[in-house]
């Protein structure tokens, strides 16, 4: 029986087009089980760190049953992008060989309008809960990262979450911090129910689940030339911090439960 934390991995077979200007140039591409997928690359931006967070916050949603693309990762011969005629894309390419991370791409969805959609107050609590946790930053009125696909909430881009990483100090203290920037979150005002999501779901994310969706990471994603720590000791910190964030919920959960209150 296949474990249920295991990524398929595909090769990327065609850059197909750039998906919005930014330090991260995701991109549309295909690859050889002829799907498409929105391609991650490790050579942008914050490079292996945003893949993690996108890979560990992904996963987490997915245990919690909220809906998610597939997750898989996305290996780039080198001599993939020789003959890309942009030259930052072919430099994004030629530093992305080796494993990235890739969402199956969700043909004809459209971007969340909060405007246009409103989301239960049930959902809107666990997606609430869910950012609040993995202490994800990006999913305001000005970014929602979600899309509506055959009338149905997806969520995306998690590679703004985990931001300890980024400093790689002091992990204790962030792990337990009330996370402030929940009051910038799109479905706040509608997030109602956090005590019993909370509940709810400190139950789904065992040690087991949270250790298993941690050792999705791959090994030459945690090669940091910045840290001395071996892959294993990061593994043992990003399970430490996820494990103590759970333990102290109620201090998330206040945070945002206060935010709320001063919008409504």
């Amino acid at each position: 029986m296949k474990s249920k934390f295991n990524l398929r991995t595909v090769n990327v077979t065609r850059y197909i087009t750039p998906l919005r200007e930014g330090g991260s140039l995701p991109a549309l591409t295909e690859a050889d089980d002829d799907f498409k997928y929105v391609l991650k690359f490790k050579g942008a931006g914050h490079g292996v760190k945003a893949l993690i967070a996108e890979l560990i916050g992904g996963e987490i949603a997915r245990a919690l049953h909220l809906r998610m693309p597939e997750l898989v990762y996305a290996n780039l011969d080198e001599a993939f992008g020789r003959s890309e005629g942009d030259e930052e894309i072919q430099d994004l390419l030629q530093g992305s060989q080796g494993m990235n991370l890739a969402l199956h791409f969700l043909s004809g969805a459209i971007n969340f309008d909060p405007v246009v959609t409103s989301v239960d107050p049930i959902l809107s609590s666990q997606i609430v809960w869910l950012d609040a946790f993995i202490t994800n930053v990006d999913r305001t009125f000005r970014n929602t990262n979600m899309l509506i696909w055959h009338k149905e909430l997806w969520l995306i881009d998690h590679g703004a979450c985990l931001y300890f990483h980024h400093s790689w100090s002091n992990w204790e203290k962030h792990a337990q911090s009330p996370f402030a920037l929940i009051k910038d979150h799109v479905l706040l005002p509608r997030a109602s129910q956090l005590t019993e999501i909370n509940t709810a779901f400190k139950a789904l994310l065992t040690d087991d689940v949270l250790t298993g969706i941690v050792n999705l990471i791959p090994e030459e994603w945690l090669q940091w030339e910045d840290v001395e720590a071996t892959p294993e000791e990061l593994r043992f910190v990003y399970l430490q911090f996820l494990l103590m964030r759970l333990k102290h919920s109620e201090i998330f959960i206040k945070e945002a439960q206060d935010a709320r209150e001063k919008l409504i």
